[in-house]
């Protein structure tokens, strides 16, 4: 099967009469990553869907995938938990909110939510 004809891609779509329409896919992530400065990280703490458990959320990158998994390695190693990188966000186990964002605001990132 054609990965390029894949109907979740254009589910914005709706409806095209024109007989010359061509689905133009393209990427609504950012193809260049925002330095530091530029960046305006959000942290909240969260239990949905974790039975309970807590988890610091850090949303708001703007970038490239790999440099937000760059960024939850140095987070885990720097605070010894676990921790996963899904839909754009970083997820990191337990509530480590106050340290997080002491450690962001040290590498010039912006963070709201304390």
């Amino acid at each position: 099967m054609s990965k390029t004809n894949d109907w979740k891609d254009r589910l914005g779509i709706v409806y095209s009469t024109n007989q010359d329409f061509s689905y133009d896919q393209t990427s609504a992530k950012s193809d260049v990553t925002l330095p530091p400065e530029k960046q305006n990280l959000r942290l909240q703490l969260s239990t949905k869907h974790r039975k309970g458990k807590t988890a610091t959320v850090i949303s708001g990158f703007i970038g490239h995938e790999t440099d937000l998994k760059s960024l939850e390695k140095d987070l885990k190693s720097k605070f010894a938990t676990g921790g996963s990188c899904k839909d754009g966000e970083i997820i990191i186990q337990g509530d480590f909110r106050e340290k997080i964002s002491i450690y962001l605001r040290a590498k010039s990132y912006k963070v709201k939510g304390s």
